[in-house]
């Protein structure tokens, strides 16, 4: 709402003249409860799951685990010596699982 400052403010008498049931209408009136919104625009944006995807190429380079890396036997994601935790049967466990 714009608000224009150069304009005269209202006295004490007028402010006390506006009663409560007629600034509820005014603000009943000036609110809208209702969106207008394009239905094919917002869907335009949307992407449905399983939509078709062939036509799209991914290009991922591959990196072997490095001599310092090992590959967690529980979530089978590849982690730094560092966060070894210990090895049950011969596997190597990571910190986070074994948590």
């Amino acid at each position: 709402m714009s608000q224009d400052y150069d304009a005269p403010r209202k006295q004490d008498e007028e402010l006390e003249a506006d009663s409560l049931d007629e600034l509820k209408n005014r603000r009943s009136d000036s609110q809208s409860h209702s969106v207008d919104e394009d239905e094919a625009e917002a869907a335009e944006g949307f992407e449905l799951p399983g939509a078709d995807l062939s036509n799209v190429e991914f290009a991922v380079d591959v990196i072997p685990a490095q001599a310092d890396e090992f590959t967690c036997s529980q979530c089978f994601l590849v982690h730094h010596r560092s966060q070894l935790a210990y090895e049950e049967n011969g596997l190597p466990v990571c910190t986070d699982c074994a948590a």
